[in-house]
């Protein structure tokens, strides 16, 4: 069965600074047709920053949408055309003033694919030394240690329910405990 949807009309409803909503009317296998509405997302990175004592960099931070804090690893924003290593790279110095010898990239996930078109690129970074911190405007985080079987713990006591970071924290335990790298 082809399940492929295609556009027929699309529009704009609200084209904000990081997010764009569109609604598009779309050709159903079919034949028929429906409205899609969407978030179009530019896609992020998320760090799994593991130093050399085994302990992961972690960040503390208040997320307004939710109005709570947030445990979480370090992510941001890919900008227009940049390579999503150059991403991770940029945003682990920004947000924690660590950078990394090595990078390796563990996956790719789609979190809302109901609504929206975000993808996030996760990287492992070790071999970290600390440099100098440089927050965006506006930014305002903590950052600290936690080992990794204790973030483990976190999730399952819901501590960390944040689900970038509970993808990043699984995926870099059957990382280290599987592949063995």
């Amino acid at each position: 069965m082809d399940l492929l949807e295609s556009c027929i009309d699309s529009s704009v409803v609200y084209d904000g600074r990081l997010l764009h909503v569109k609604k598009d009317t779309v050709r159903l296998p079919d034949g028929g047709t429906s409205i899609r509405e969407y978030i179009t997302h530019p896609g992020a990175v998320a760090v799994l920053a593991l130093l050399d004592n085994g302990n992961l960099i972690m960040e503390r931070q208040y997320r307004y949408a939710a109005g709570r804090e947030f445990f979480e690893i370090p992510a941001g924003k890919i900008d227009r055309g940049e390579d999503t290593l150059l991403t991770g790279q940029r945003e682990l110095l920004e947000e924690t003033g660590y950078v990394a010898t090595e990078w390796v990239h563990l996956t790719t996930t789609y979190p809302c694919i109901g609504y929206g078109d975000e993808r996030i690129e996760y990287y492992l970074a070790r071999g970290l030394s600390l440099q100098q911190r440089n927050l965006e405007e506006g930014e305002f985080l903590e950052i600290f240690e936690l080992p990794l079987s204790e973030a483990i713990d976190w999730i399952r006591q819901g501590k960390i329910n944040d689900s970038k970071t509970i993808v990043g924290i699984f995926w870099l335990e059957k990382h280290l405990t599987d592949w063995q790298v």
